[in-house]
């Protein structure tokens, strides 16, 4: 009874924010955008055995629109920093002017080990990656390419045309990322052969905002990739769905899901890393009885278990491009 009566106090928690949100007459960097978002994820952070799927009809679509709204803002947040370190001189030099830059620093070391630990075909590091919904400000990109994958070409895909210029003007005048860098103004499902190209390909998680955008997209993605190419996404789970998408692994077809990582505390996306199959398989959408076991997460997919993995970065707090 005590777990059903906190489910009933965070949705309503979850929808009066909403409605705070939805009223706003913009929500770009402000006093109110942030105070409202801040509490939005303390509320969404605690652990909850809510399950979203079970939720009436209208908190689905309250949801839904929330995560737009989450969207919308951080493209606003992303945009005015790129602009600020963007008119500096030497700006990757000032990417620590953005408030949650330490946190990029973090969740791209978690992601880089989380793949090393899959990525065996080579002894070397990927040589072409591609980052889908890269947004004005590639931080991602731009931390692996410094940091991780010095060797590595980055491709970086977003639809906007302003947001690649934005991302290009932080990268231009450093020797080497300038020439490791690349941006394309597209729309990934319009990209078909050149997918072939990238040994990893991360998609960020307001790419397909739905559950059946989101299918579309990885199905696109299933069709084109190279076999064995490595597909890493993020997700969410439990009361953080309402922030961000959740990528079912019942939908990636044509993916073999390698691993999953839920976290438990204040971390708020989990990370999905998946192969595609090296030939055309006909799998079971309920098999994913592979993965690291510990406990079984709130999630669509029963099947599907949280992986502990040996990470002294289990405890820190990713963020989402």
């Amino acid at each position: 009874m005590e777990s059903i009566q906190g489910n009933i106090i965070l949705v309503m928690k979850v929808c009066e924010i909403y409605d705070k949100l939805s009223k706003l007459e913009s929500l770009k960097p402000s006093k109110d955008v942030d105070n409202l978002f801040t509490e939005l994820v303390h509320t969404c952070i605690p652990h909850s055995s809510i399950n979203l799927a079970t939720l009436p009809a209208n908190i689905q679509d309250i949801r839904s629109k929330l995560i737009r709204l989450c969207g919308e803002a951080e493209g606003h947040l992303e945009a005015h920093f790129s602009t600020i370190i963007g008119s500096l001189k030497n700006p990757l030099h000032h990417l620590n002017i953005f408030p949650y830059y330490s946190n990029y620093l973090k969740l791209s070391l978690l992601e880089y080990n989380i793949l090393n630990q899959h990525y065996s075909t080579t002894a070397q590091a990927p040589k072409q990656v591609a980052f889908v919904g890269s947004g004005p400000l590639p931080l991602t990109s731009i931390v692996m390419a410094s940091y991780h994958m010095k060797d590595t070409t980055f491709h970086n895909y977003d639809i906007d045309p302003m947001a690649n210029s934005m991302a290009s003007c932080l990268v231009k005048s450093d020797e080497d990322l300038s020439k490791r860098m690349v941006f394309h103004t597209a729309d990934i499902m319009d990209v078909t052969d050149e997918l072939k190209q990238y040994d990893v390909l991360f998609l960020a998680a307001l790419v397909g905002m739905d559950i059946d955008q989101k299918a579309k997209v990885i199905e696109h993605l299933a069709k084109y990739m190279a076999p064995g190419a490595i597909l890493m996404l993020r997700s969410a789970h439990g009361a953080r769905a309402f922030l961000y998408p959740v990528v079912d692994p019942q939908v990636l077809q044509g993916f073999d899901v390698l691993s999953i990582f839920h976290p438990d505390d204040d971390v708020i996306n989990s990370v999905v890393i998946s192969r595609k199959y090296l030939k055309p398989i006909t799998t079971d959408r309920n098999d994913h009885q592979h993965l690291g076991k510990a406990y079984v997460t709130p999630s669509s997919c029963k099947y599907c278990e949280f992986q502990v993995l040996n990470t002294p970065l289990n405890n820190m707090k990713m963020i989402d491009e």
